[in-house]
């Protein structure tokens, strides 16, 4: 695969899923699977479900590492977004991350690397 996908999290949930070695989070929990979205995806990701956030942490998942339980669906609150998005069926370790940021409050400001993402 030659795309990423990434996993936004609280400061506190990223801190827990260092700890115990394992990404748990209550929405995906009650899902029933791992919510992650492409680098086009994270904007509005941002925008609606972290606004009360001061600061998240931005997770790249190894997509070569996770390829046999990744599904792209849609989305399952139809009519609020658009498109297919990335779901893994499992668990997500740590190891399954590749690099990681912290994202300030500030209208959430992207890394480089990742908005180029969305050119191409």
């Amino acid at each position: 695969m030659t795309y990423n996908v990434y996993k936004i999290l609280t400061p506190e949930e990223w801190n827990a899923a260092k700890e115990n070695g394992k990404v748990i989070t209550e929405l995906d929990q009650n899902d029933g699977f791992v919510h992650l979205s492409t680098s086009s995806q994270l904007g509005l990701t941002l925008s609606l479900y972290f606004r009360d956030h001061k600061k998240v942490a931005l997770l790249q998942v190894d997509t070569n590492m996770i390829e046999d339980k990744l599904i792209f669906e849609e989305s399952i609150s139809k009519g609020d977004r658009a498109g297919l998005f990335p779901h893994i069926y499992g668990e997500l370790s740590i190891e399954h991350i590749t690099k990681s940021w912290f994202l300030e409050r500030g209208a959430f400001i992207l890394p480089d690397e990742v908005l180029a993402q969305c050119e191409n």
